[in-house]
Formats: C-alpha cells, structure tokens, sequence
C-alpha cells in the first residue's frame, strides 16, 4: 500500500489581504468546507528552495546565518526565495548557492519536497541534492548584505550532521528535513533522487 498526498481544494467564497508585507502576505479565507463554513488565516508565501550540497568524502556544506524571528543562529544549507518570476527552481537553487557559499555544482537531483507550516502558510519548499562544487570566480561573486554578510561555512560529515538534528542541536527546517532524507536516500544507495526537473506541482508563478 502506497501514500501519496492529493490536491483537494475547498471552495474559497472571500479572500482578504490582512497585511501585505515585503516578502509574504498575511491573507484571510472563508472557506466551504461542505459542513461548515470557516475563516483561516495564513501566510502567502512565495516558496522557496534548499541546498544539501554534499562532497566526495560525503561531507555536508552547512551555513551559520542569524535568524530574528527565533533570535539564533542556525545551522542551515544554502536557501532562498522563489522570487524571480519566471525562473526554475534549480536555477533558483543554483543562484542561492552561488550567493550564499560562493560555489557551483556540477550534478543537481531532487533529493525532497514538503510544506513548511501547512497549519498556517503556504510555502512550499524543494530540497535539492548537489555534487562536484567548484568555486565561483572572485570576480563574479555576490556581495552579500544585512543578516548574509556574516555567513559562516563549514563542512561536516553527514553522519555527524544527522547525529546533530536527532540529538536537537540543528532545528532549521532545511537542515532537519533535508539532512534526513540525504542520510535515507544514501542508505538505499541514492535510488529515491529524481530528476533535477521532475514535476513539482506546489510551485506557484
């Protein structure tokens, strides 16, 4: 027997903008939900994407970047907005990783994907697997600013990475979900990575 979660939309008979922020909206449904009639309130997000970008001797690349909401800073691989219209969610992978740590990749597969807060946003995120990293030229490299400016790396076997999320030293969602499935998927001997494009019908624009 197999799961597999399906779109199911419920009529929305309002839709209100509570409050239109810089990067999400908060946004107000009443909703049908045949029996009854509620509102809920959510964030509208515009998705975004990870990085688990892992070298030959299976050592994950993770950023330490301070993150307001929770006042820490997190442990977290490369990440970002899907905020260009029109661009693909590798692309956008793939330009979040050159801005944040510098690098390129040569191998790009779909390592998961999942709702970060289904209770109360709509964001959809993609986790991808990237392999053979080599370094953006000094020339072309993105100059990073505010909370980014003081981005740390560091490279950390998987092993001791997933040990880190079980043992509740990691919470970034990325990391934690991210981590887990690369630790997974490389037990099965990388069997589960679909194609850097494989259909992801969450992405909205």
């Amino acid at each position: 027997m197999t799961i597999s979660d399906v779109s199911a939309p419920r009529a929305v008979l309002s839709h209100d903008v509570v409050h239109a922020g810089r990067i999400f909206d908060l946004v107000s449904d009443e909703v049908d939900l045949g029996r009854a009639r509620v509102r809920r309130e959510y964030i509208d997000h515009p998705g975004a994407v990870a990085v688990i970008v892992l070298d030959d001797a299976d050592r994950v690349l993770l950023l330490k970047q301070y993150r307001h909401p929770v006042r820490r800073e997190l442990w977290e691989p490369p990440a970002g907005l899907l905020d260009l219209p029109g661009e693909s969610a590798q692309l956008a992978a793939a330009r979040e990783l050159a801005e944040e740590a510098d690098l390129v990749a040569a191998s790009w597969h779909v390592l998961v994907d999942y709702f970060t807060t289904p209770g109360g946003s709509n964001e959809a995120l993609r986790v991808f697997l990237a392999r053979g990293t080599s370094p953006v030229p000094e020339a072309d490299r993105h100059v990073r600013e505010d909370e980014e400016a003081d981005i740390s790396t560091r490279w950390v076997p998987l092993d001791e990475a997933v040990a880190a999320v079980l043992a509740g030293d990691v919470h970034n969602p990325s990391a934690v979900v991210g981590l887990l499935a690369a630790a997974v998927s490389k037990a099965g001997g990388w069997a589960s990575l679909r194609p850097a494009d494989a259909p992801w019908p969450e992405r909205r624009g």
